[in-house]
């Protein structure tokens, strides 16, 4: 089923602004991971924590979801299709383990802000700083892969695509 171009516009509209605002709300959460690790202030720290925590709840997987929901919506209802260019196909699987990797890693960021919101953190703490930086800095590195993928939508066909281009051939 392909949507009308008012719908169409509609839903890209929707996915570009989720998954511009995924990418923005990364690079926040970045900064404050940063800033947590390398910050000597107790209460910069303590406050970095909580608002990464709040942030990955509130803002980053609503994003997330919203971005993967909103495409897979314009790729199905639309010509582009979802199976029949592999640069779809490259950012369906980044944008699924880039969730997939998000909603793992809540785990060490509440941990993290628990730990902030009743004492300062300690050297012991230092891993999971450096893990949410590293972490962080793999989703702006796929976030910017996704984003040049949908704009420079790289030549190449799957295998689906070249038979539903040579069917709809054969039936003009």
């Amino acid at each position: 089923m392909t949507m009308t171009p008012h719908i169409r516009k509609f839903a890209l509209t929707l996915h570009v602004t989720s998954s511009v605002g995924w990418l923005g709300a990364v690079a926040v959460f970045l900064a404050l991971a940063i800033a947590g690790l390398t910050s000597k202030d107790a209460q910069m720290v303590r406050a970095t924590y909580l608002a990464m925590e709040l942030s990955a709840r509130f803002v980053i997987v609503p994003l997330c979801l919203a971005s993967l929901l909103t495409g897979l919506i314009s790729s199905l209802g639309t010509e582009w299709g979802l199976f029949r260019y592999y640069w779809i196909l490259i950012k369906l699987l980044i944008t699924i383990l880039s969730t997939i990797g998000l909603l793992v890693h809540l785990q060490p960021i509440r941990y993290l802000a628990e730990v902030a919101a009743k004492t300062t953190l300690s050297s012991s703490d230092y891993q999971a700083q450096i893990q949410l930086v590293i972490i962080a800095s793999a989703a702006m590195l796929a976030l910017l892969v996704a984003t040049t993928l949908s704009m420079y939508k790289p030549r190449g066909m799957t295998p689906y695509g070249w038979r539903k281009q040579y069917k709809k051939r054969t039936n003009s």
